[in-house]
């Protein structure tokens, strides 16, 4: 067994990794990657846990668990226009971070064993990768397109909502509820960084809306808070993501907090046009009414949908309520429902262990959130629950 060789270093060698490939190619560090992430040293550390989930899911569990995970990361990628050349790249500074960490321990049957995990990591990706690109109809990593900021408006204390019209006049591209767009900032010194956001409905026809919360020292957020105008262009890409609602008729729990609202939207939108009789049940946690991103229009929309019962939570959210509840209290949990979560990652490990916890299968229970690795110990039913 091989894995333990490796997996017990793994995050010396993603720090070790990182270094190495931002040297050889710059860029990817200032254009491609998160720099927020990377110096929290989140992005390592998701390295790290992703090759180190992938190597044990090969040896311990069945292929699908696989496939399901490596879809979410296929999608973000796809969204940042990652092409194909780039995992060979990867491979090159993957190993030589190993062999510089490890030395001598690399034996043949180590380094034969773990390029076969990348292999087969790598070349799962791609082919995914290949798929969606070939659903949206463009070339490989083809993905950008330019958008015109139609209008603008503060949404809730620390948010903006950006209304976007093709700039070209051919309609966007048709989004299912989940799926997200990037949006590329290209800063005064030439470097770039991309951000994801949840794609939901304009005022109009064709119209895409997407809301913004200010992040803390954010290096995009601030700027599309309170910098971008009405008459601005974006460069945005075509939408992706891994996690969409199913289009069936089998009841539906949708659990937001914070900015996470705009994945229950984009959902309750898409029944009111195309199932306003599917059974639903909401909630949505915020500090505050006048933090409440979209609330009129999410309050519009529910009301829309005569089968749709909602519950409002305004207070803290993060950890315990201050009176012991949880937002899930006197919440009737839907006999076979398909369950949605989006809000941070805190958020969402406590509504699993409660939603488990009350008896719903973990396969039923879905979630999206666009911290780095964040996937990692949420969805799979395999994993311990945080």
């Amino acid at each position: 067994m091989t894995l333990p060789v490796v997996g017990a270093h793994i995050g010396v060698i993603s720090e070790v990794f990182y270094e190495k490939l931002f040297t050889a190619v710059p860029s990817l560090r200032t254009n491609l990657f998160n720099r927020t992430n990377q110096a929290s040293r989140t992005q390592q550390q998701a390295l790290a846990s992703s090759v180190a989930s992938f190597a044990t899911l090969l040896v311990t569990q069945e292929p699908g668990d696989i496939d399901s995970i490596m879809s979410r990361i296929a999608a973000k990628h796809a969204s940042l226009g990652v092409t194909s050349d780039l995992y060979e790249v990867v491979r090159t500074h993957l190993f030589a971070a190993i062999v510089e960490v490890l030395g001598d321990a690399v034996t043949p049957q180590v380094a034969a064993a773990w390029n076969e995990v990348y292999t087969l990591m790598a070349n799962s990706l791609a082919e995914q990768e290949s798929q969606l690109y070939r659903d949206v109809g463009v070339a490989e990593g083809e993905v950008w397109r330019q958008a015109l900021v139609a209008a603008r408006e503060y949404d809730g204390a620390h948010s903006a909502t950006l209304f976007l019209r093709p700039l070209d006049g051919k309609p966007f591209r048709t989004h299912r509820p989940g799926q997200y767009t990037s949006v590329r900032i290209r800063f005064a010194d030439e470097t770039e960084q991309i951000r994801q956001y949840t794609v939901t409905h304009g005022r109009q026809s064709g119209e895409w809306a997407l809301s913004v919360k200010r992040v803390p020292d954010g290096l995009v957020s601030p700027i599309l808070v309170d910098k971008v105008a009405e008459g601005d262009q974006l460069t945005v890409s075509q939408p992706f993501g891994g996690v969409v609602v199913d289009n069936d008729d089998s009841p539906l729990l949708l659990i937001s907090a914070g900015i996470g609202v705009t994945n229950t939207l984009a959902t309750l939108q898409y029944l009111a046009t195309y199932n306003p009789g599917r059974e639903v049940t909401i909630v949505h946690v915020e500090r505050s009414a006048y933090e409440h991103v979209r609330r009129i229009e999410f309050s519009t929309v529910v009301k829309a949908l005569p089968n749709s019962e909602l519950f409002l939570r305004y207070k803290d959210f993060d950890g315990e309520h201050e009176d012991g509840r949880n937002p899930l209290t006197r919440v009737p949990l839907p006999s076979g429902a398909q369950t949605y979560v989006c809000g941070p990652v805190e958020f969402m490990r406590s509504i699993r262990r409660e939603l488990i916890g009350a008896g719903l299968p973990p396969a039923s229970i879905h979630f999206e959130a666009f911290a780095p690795g964040s996937w990692l110990g949420l969805e799979s039913e395999h994993a311990p629950v945080p």
